[in-house]
């Protein structure tokens, strides 16, 4: 979707930084976030229900994005606190904008652990249940794997076709659309998947642990031709610990004087602003010198505290025409407001996938009780005053994944249509047809599982 110049939001420009050491400090008890601008959002008197839902109530009216047009029931109609957060969330009552399904809430020990420490709680094994949704005939696959995690470390891959999660049939968990065994609430947690790997089945059982991330991967130098070279990156999480590994890898980029980039995005549900601009800055380049890579605007209650984002100038930036990003339907949040903020300085995004998941809002999340509320804040912008893509980015190269050629590889059939684009100009004239074939059928609205993180959050 090319990105449609709006006016400034009808529920004015205001806005805070709620948490002073966003995912660092640990909230604990009955305490509550802390303001940015000298401004404070006063904890709960207590933890009881009912104070923790007054307190939720008196928060949402003043720094919801949606305020004016969410539900305001009273806090004693809900037996508990979650209930009583999900019934006052915008509906989409709005043409203008859909229903929140973005806002939520974790344990605050949860969020700092990912935001503080970069690291997670879980069994580090994600699928392609959205690629099958609705279709249990269809196999299903593990996606993704977490290198420093337990399914790793017991040597679960990309590619592996899953027979079964803890005792149910993969046929029978896509027919009821529930990945929650997936999602380890506790470390000890036993998750049982059996597995079929070049035609030899296996059973594996995998105990949750807290364990490292690994944010950026895949660092890689192709050529393309005589004389050019097109790099390729791997980000998957928009958070600090990402930040060394691309300078890493841009480094490398520019010593090896690479001409064309591919950042690959698929799975990149999102994370802090700033490190989506050292991104996108990389990128740009002088492009992007005394311009805006995003600023987000809040409600009329909050228009003070606005926030303009910049472009940096990285040591080892490229100044880039134009980028081929890989993504789809869990490019999300951060990781699309880096092809926003690009578009908005001039560069060309040449986007191989499909459709990203249409975020272009997020969150200055504030602490209570032990639990963080990461509750939509702001829209963000680029440079150009563009935003408000609700349906996402279409791609320019419409191009399927197949889960079974490694990520990256040269049998990847996403790099494989960017480095087509970057030899020749042109989509491959399989992802052109696809591409038309798509346009003909009408567009849907897809649930993300329950094992996808997605945030766009101030730092």
């Amino acid at each position: 979707m090319t990105p449609v110049r709006r006016s400034r939001p009808r529920f004015g420009r205001g806005a805070r930084r709620l948490a002073v050491a966003l995912a660092v400090a640990v909230l604990a008890g009955c305490g509550g976030g802390g303001g940015g601008d000298g401004d404070t959002v006063a904890p709960p008197a207590g933890c009881s229900v009912a104070e923790q839902q007054q307190w939720l109530a008196t928060y949402m009216d003043d720094w919801y994005f949606w305020y004016r047009l969410s539900p305001r029931p009273a806090p004693g109609a809900h037996a508990d606190v979650q209930s009583y957060f999900d019934a006052l969330l915008y509906t989409g009552s709005d043409p203008a904008f859909p229903a929140d399904r973005w806002s939520r809430s974790e344990s605050t020990e949860s969020f700092n652990r990912f935001y503080g420490e970069g690291s997670t709680l879980g069994y580090g094994v994600s699928v392609a249940g959205l690629e099958v949704a609705g279709d249990p005939t269809q196999p299903l696959y593990v996606r993704h794997v977490e290198p420093r995690s337990p399914a790793a470390a017991l040597g679960v891959q990309r590619g592996d076709e899953v027979l079964s999660i803890d005792g149910r049939s993969a046929s029978e968990v896509i027919a009821a659309d529930d990945f929650s065994a997936l999602t380890a609430a506790a470390a000890g947690d036993h998750l049982t998947l059996e597995l079929r790997r070049a035609g030899v089945s296996r059973t594996v059982t995998i105990s949750a642990a807290v364990f490292a991330l690994t944010p950026v991967s895949g660092t890689a130098v192709l050529d393309i031709g005589p004389g050019r070279k097109l790099g390729y990156v791997a980000v998957k999480d928009m958070i600090d610990q990402a930040l060394a590994p691309l300078e890493t890898s841009f480094s490398r980029f520019r010593a090896e004087g690479v001409s064309d980039l591919v950042l690959d995005l698929r799975y990149n549900g999102g994370g802090l602003v700033a490190t989506g601009g050292v991104v996108a800055s990389y990128i740009a380049g002088t492009r992007g010198d005394g311009r805006s890579y995003a600023t987000l605007l809040y409600n009329d209650k909050r228009a003070a505290s606005n926030q303009r984002f910049a472009f940096s100038r990285p040591s080892s930036a490229l100044t880039l025409p134009r980028v081929f990003v890989l993504m789809g339907r869990r490019t999300c949040s951060a990781s699309e407001q880096v092809i926003n903020g690009l578009r908005g300085v001039g560069v060309e995004v040449v986007a191989i996938g499909e459709t990203s998941c249409g975020k272009p809002v997020g969150s200055s999340p504030t602490s209570a009780c032990g639990r963080t509320y990461s509750v939509v804040n702001f829209e963000g912008v680029n440079d150009r005053n563009e935003g408000r893509y609700f349906d996402g980015f279409d791609a320019t190269c419409v191009v399927r994944e197949d889960f079974t050629a490694a990520q990256g590889a040269d049998t990847d059939p996403l790099l494989a249509a960017a480095r087509h684009h970057a030899q020749t100009g042109q989509c491959p004239a399989q992802a052109s047809l696809r591409q038309q074939l798509l346009q003909r059928q009408p567009a849907r609205q897809l649930r993300r599982p329950s094992d996808e993180r997605e945030d766009l959050l101030v730092r």
